[in-house]
C-alpha cells in the first residue's frame, strides 16, 4: 500500500486522540495489535467484542491519512446489518465520510460482485438489468411458465409436489466456462437433453435477456467474466491496494473463490474478522484449506463488552464450531429459563416482555427493543412441538414471504412492526412491496419492478405508490376497516397507473389483527396484564445476526431434521457439561444457530423450553444462577 497512506496512520498519539473524539473505551492489548497492524491477517472476535468499533476506528484512522484519488478501501461483510453499522460509524466523523465515495467501496460481498464484475458483464451484452431478487424472479417465472412454449415442462411440475420450486428456483451456475442452469438447491429431476430440460433452459435465458436474475445467478456471471477478461483482476485488485472482510464466518465457498481469484495473487492486504462460531449458513463448513478461517495464529478479541459473566458462560459451552472461551466484560445480565407446555406457550412471549420490563431500564428498553427470535418461522408437517415461532406467537407471518399472507392488511402489520422496531427498515419496504406486487396481478405483459426500480418523483405513479408505501409502512400496525378501505381505494388507482395494463387485485379486504381477534375470542386472559410499555418484536434468529438487544427470547425450535429441539439440546449440553466436539452434526448445527442468539443481549436472555423436555435440567440451571420460571404453575 506504499504511497496510499501516511505511514504514520495508526501513530500512539493519533489512535488515542482519536479514541478520545470517538468516546470509546480505552484500547486492550489485543485491539491495539489488530489496529495497528497493517499486514494480511485474521482476527477471530467474541461476539460483542467492538468488533464494528474497531473496524470503524480503523477505517477513519486510514481515512484521515489516505492520499491516492485513484486507489480506494474496499470493505466487504456477509449482511447489509453490519455493512449499515459500519457505514454509520465511519460516516461519524468528516474524515470518516471520504470512505463513502469513490475511490473507496464499502458494501455487501453480494454488491461488490454486482458492481464490479457481474453487472458489467450483463451489461456488455447489451442487457439492462431489471431486477436482481429471488421473489421477483419467482413472479416472473410463474408466469412465463404459462406460455405455449413451455407447456411440457409446466405439465411436469405440476404432477409433481412443490414442482413449481424446479423453476422458481432455477439458477446459473459457472461449469466448463459455460453458464448451465440447475436448481438453487438441488437438481432438476430430468436431463438436461429432456424436453423439459431444454424448455426449463429456455425459460430462464429467455428471463435473463429480459434482465430478471436470482441472487446467485450474478456469481456464476462473475466467474464466467473473469475467465474470458482475466485482465479484469489486476484492474480490481490495483483499485483496492486494502481490502478488510468483516463476517468472514458465513463467506461461503463460491464467494470465496471469487474474491480469492481477484486478491489473493496481487499485493492488496486483505484483513479478514468474524467470529466462527458464528457461522450459521449452510454452506459455511464449504469454505475450507487455505482458505478456511480462522487461520492458524489468528489474533483474538475474547472480552465481549456487550454482557456480563452470565451470559459470558453460557456463550462458552455453547461454541460449538471451535473452543472459545468468552469474557464478558459488559452489564451483569440476567439468564432465565421459561419451561412450558401446549397450554402455556401463548403465554411465553407476555411473559417474557413484562420479565423484561421489570429488570431492564426503560431508556435501554426503548433504545433496543426487546427481541424474541427463533430457528423457524412457520409450522411443517410434522406433528411435533413445537415446531417455530408461530407456535408462540397466534398469527405470526414470516416477513419476507408475501404469498404467506392471506390478505394484503396482514402483510402491511407485519412489515409495520418490522418497521417501527427500526430493525430492518430496507427489509420491511421490501416485504412490503412485495407483498404489494402479489396483490396486483399486470393481467399482460412484464410484472410490476422491483422497489428499487420504482420512480420517486411524486408527480409520477412510482412516486405516488413509495408514499402510499411509506403511510402503510407508518400506520399499518393500526388501521382500521374505514382507513384500510381508503387505503386500498387509493392504492388500486396508482397500481393501476403504474402498470398501466389490466389489473387483478387479490386479497384486498379486511381483516381484524390476530390480537383483536384473540382477544375477542377471550384468548388472552393470563397474558393480557401489565401489558409493558416497549413491546417485543419476533424474528428469526438469523436475521438477528450482528444485533445488539436490551433483552432476548430464544424459542425453542424443531430442527431441520426433525428429530431433536435446539434449546432443549442447548440446556443438555450445558448441564451435562458436554464436549461440543462430540456431538451429532446435527445438534452442533441447532446449537450453533442457538449460539449465535444468546450472545445478541446487554441485560437479560430468557431462553424458553417444553417442559417436557427441558424440566430435567432445571436444578443444574438454578445451580448456575439462573432465574427457571415453570407457567403450567401459574
Amino acid at each position: 500500500m506504499t504511497g496510499t497512506y501516511l505511514p504514520d496512520a495508526f501513530a500512539t498519539h493519533k489512535v488515542e486522540a482519536m479514541v478520545e473524539l470517538l468516546g470509546l473505551d480505552p484500547l486492550d492489548a489485543e485491539q491495539w495489535d489488530f489496529l495497528q497492524s497493517k499486514t494480511t491477517q485474521d482476527l477471530q472476535a467474541a461476539p460483542g467484542s467492538g468488533k464494528t468499533t474497531l473496524i470503524g476506528l480503523k477505517l477513519a484512522l486510514m481515512a484521515d491519512a489516505w492520499t491516492s484519488a485513484t486507489c480506494g478501501v474496499c470493505v466487504l461483510s456477509h449482511t447489509n446489518t453490519a455493512k449499515n453499522e459500519i457505514t454509520a460509524r465511519v460516516a461519524a466523523l468528516a474524515a470518516g465520510r471520504s470512505l463513502l465515495r469513490y475511490p473507496h467501496f464499502i458494501g455487501t460481498i453480494q454488491s461488490f460482485v454486482h458492481t464490479f464484475l457481474a453487472l458489467p458483464a450483463v451489461r456488455a451484452r447489451g442487457v439492462e438489468v431489471r431486477s436482481v431478487d429471488d421473489a421477483a424472479f419467482e413472479t416472473a417465472a410463474i408466469r412465463l411458465l404459462q406460455h405455449p412454449d413451455y407447456s411440457t415442462l409446466r405439465s411436469f411440475v405440476e404432477r409433481q409436489r412443490d414442482g413449481t420450486g424446479i423453476v422458481t428456483g432455477a439458477t446459473f451456475v459457472y461449469k466448463d466456462g459455460e453458464l448451465v442452469v440447475t436448481g438453487s438447491t438441488r437438481e432438476p429431476p430430468f436431463r438436461a437433453d429432456t424436453a423439459s430440460g431444454k424448455q426449463l433452459s429456455h425459460l430462464k435465458r429467455t428471463l435473463a435477456r429480459r434482465g430478471v436474475f436470482r441472487y446467485q445467478d450474478m456469481y456464476a456471471i462473475a466467474q464466467q467474466y473473469l475467465a474470458q477478461h482475466p485482465g479484469i483482476v489486476p484492474a480490481v485488485s490495483a483499485r483496492f491496494p486494502f481490502v478488510l472482510l468483516d463476517e468472514m464466518q458465513d463467506t461461503s465457498a463460491t464467494q470465496h473463490e471469487l474474491l480469492d481469484r481477484v486478491f489473493a495473487s496481487s499485493p492488496t492486504v486483505v484483513q479478514r474478522v468474524g467470529d466462527t462460531n458464528q457461522g450459521i449458513y449452510s454452506d459455511a463448513d464449504a469454505v475450507s484449506g487455505p482458505a478456511s478461517f480462522p487461520l492458524s495464529g489468528a489474533a483474538e478479541l475474547p472480552v465481549s463488552r456487550r454482557f456480563g459473566p452470565q451470559i459470558a458462560a453460557l456463550a462458552s459451552r455453547l461454541a460449538v464450531r471451535r473452543p472459545q472461551q468468552v469474557h464478558g466484560g459488559g452489564p451483569d445480565g440476567q439468564v432465565a429459563v421459561l419451561l412450558f407446555d401446549e397450554d402455556t406457550a401463548t403465554d411465553v412471549v407476555p411473559t417474557f416482555e413484562r420479565m423484561a420490563a421489570v429488570s431492564v431500564p426503560e431508556d435501554v428498553l426503548l433504545e433496543r427493543p426487546p427481541r424474541v427470535l427463533g430457528a423457524r418461522q412457520g409450522r411443517g408437517n410434522s406433528p411435533a412441538y413445537p415446531q417455530s415461532i408461530s407456535c408462540y406467537v397466534p398469527g405470526y407471518t414470516p416477513p419476507g414471504r408475501p404469498m404467506a399472507h392471506r390478505v394484503l392488511v396482514d402483510a402491511a402489520r407485519a412489515a409495520g412492526t418490522l418497521w417501527s422496531s427500526g430493525a430492518d427498515g430496507h427489509g420491511a419496504a421490501t416485504e412490503l412491496w412485495n407483498a404489494l406486487r402479489a396483490s396486483f396481478v399486470p393481467l399482460t405483459g412484464e410484472g410490476l419492478p422491483a422497489l428499487a426500480r420504482l420512480e420517486r418523483s411524486a408527480a409520477t405513479p412510482g412516486g405516488r405508490v413509495r408514499i402510499l408505501l411509506r403511510e402503510l409502512l407508518t400506520h399499518g400496525a393500526t388501521f382500521d376497516e374505514a382507513s384500510w378501505s381508503m387505503m386500498t381505494e387509493q392504492l388500486t388507482l396508482q397500481m393501476k397507473l403504474l402498470a398501466d395494463r389490466p389489473l387483478k387485485a387479490v386479497g384486498l379486504e379486511f381483516t381484524p389483527a390476530a390480537a383483536e381477534v384473540a382477544a375477542a375470542a377471550g384468548g388472552v386472559s393470563r397474558s393480557s396484564a401489565a401489558v409493558p410499555a416497549v413491546r417485543s418484536v419476533p424474528g428469526t434468529i438469523q436475521s438477528a445476526k450482528g444485533e445488539t438487544h436490551a433483552a432476548t427470547l430464544i424459542l425453542e425450535c424443531l430442527e431441520k431434521t426433525g428429530k431433536k429441539f435446539d434449546v432443549s439440546e442447548a440446556l443438555r449440553m450445558v448441564a451435562e457439561v458436554s464436549d461440543p466436539q462430540q456431538e451429532l452434526k446435527s445438534v452442533r448445527a441447532a446449537v450453533q444457530l442457538v449460539f449465535v442468539g444468546v450472545t445478541r443481549p446487554t441485560h437479560l436472555l430468557v431462553l424458553a423450553a417444553h417442559r417436557d423436555r427441558g424440566k430435567r435440567y432445571a436444578e443444574a440451571m438454578i445451580d448456575a444462577g439462573w432465574d427457571v420460571r415453570d407457567l403450567t404453575e401459574h
